[in-house]
């Protein structure tokens, strides 16, 4: 018997008012993850910024939260660059007012066997999720101290962070260090009435997961679900109501803290473990043609 399903998407997780008069940065907002929990802000009340660098993203984030009954705005940026990272909340303050919620989303990821990994693959990914995760929060922080207001941040990691990824070692690094950064920024800002916490997704299936990840990941809901001690997938929803918790006055005694939200997938331990398959190997089979397996 797996987990229970969540009640349906749509269904009120907070108050519809929780964040009234508040405005939220999302990274990454358009696509995903990102998107499902930019819609979760909205549907709580808040005023949503979304930020990429691509504006077909911006914009299906954006018309996502509208159609969620939101107001949105977007902004470009380069999470990797700190002055566009500070552009980025000029523009979003102007539509929505000040920016005292962040989401730091913005990721990327390629599976690779490490001896293959490029330099420039490697700084692609560890900037943009380890650097841009720096250079998002200690903005909103700076603003937030500045007014005498207080704020949230929620990070969003990978379970890989704790174990060690093989045949994503860029990404399990640097979510590694978002992990720790977390900690200190969370003893750092607390003073100031910022709180830092993360999110760790498991298997949250959608449409704009990479082929690549896509194939090494999964074989069909039905195959996925077999494979979780959930017995079923993470439905968006779930990680949307999630980060909401965790940025609202309801946890306002959390900070530092790392949520998993992974049906329980990462603990999960074989007495007899299957036999090793060497990542490279996993990834050559993942990468050939359906008709060649």
């Amino acid at each position: 018997m797996p987990l229970p399903e969540p009640p349906p998407a749509g269904a009120p997780m907070l108050p519809a008012a929780t964040f009234a008069g508040s405005a939220v940065m999302v990274t990454g907002g358009g696509t995903g993850l990102g998107r499902a929990i930019a819609v979760e802000f909205a549907r709580a009340g808040a005023a949503v910024g979304i930020v990429s660098r691509s504006a077909e993203h911006r914009r299906t984030g954006v018309e996502a939260v509208r159609a969620a009954g939101g107001n949105a705005a977007e902004a470009e940026a380069d999470v990797r660059d700190a002055a566009q990272v500070a552009d980025a909340f000029d523009a979003l303050e102007s539509a929505l007012g000040p920016v005292r919620l962040l989401v730091n989303n913005a990721a990327a990821n390629f599976p690779v066997a490490a001896e293959d990994l490029s330099p420039n693959g490697w700084r692609a990914v560890t900037q943009i999720v380890l650097d841009g995760t720096f250079f998002c929060a200690q903005e909103l922080c700076r603003r937030a101290r500045a007014a005498g207001d207080g704020g949230a941040v929620v990070n969003v990691l990978a379970t890989q962070a704790f174990t060690g990824g093989p045949g994503m070692a860029h990404t399990a690094a640097a979510k590694a260090g978002v992990d720790n950064l977390t900690k200190t920024l969370a003893v750092e800002w607390a003073p100031y009435g910022v709180r830092v916490n993360a999110l760790a997704p498991g298997l949250f299936v959608h449409d704009e997961m990479r082929a690549e990840l896509t194939a090494l990941r999964t074989e069909g809901a039905g195959v996925d679900a077999r494979r979780q001690p959930a017995g079923r997938l993470g439905r968006l929803h779930e990680l949307g109501w999630a980060a909401t918790w965790l940025c609202s006055p309801y946890a306002a005694f959390v900070t530092g803290h790392t949520l998993v939200v992974d049906g329980g997938n990462w603990l999960r331990r074989h007495f007899v473990m299957p036999e090793f398959v060497p990542v490279r190997e996993q990834i050559a089979e993942a990468l050939r043609p359906p008709a060649e397996r």
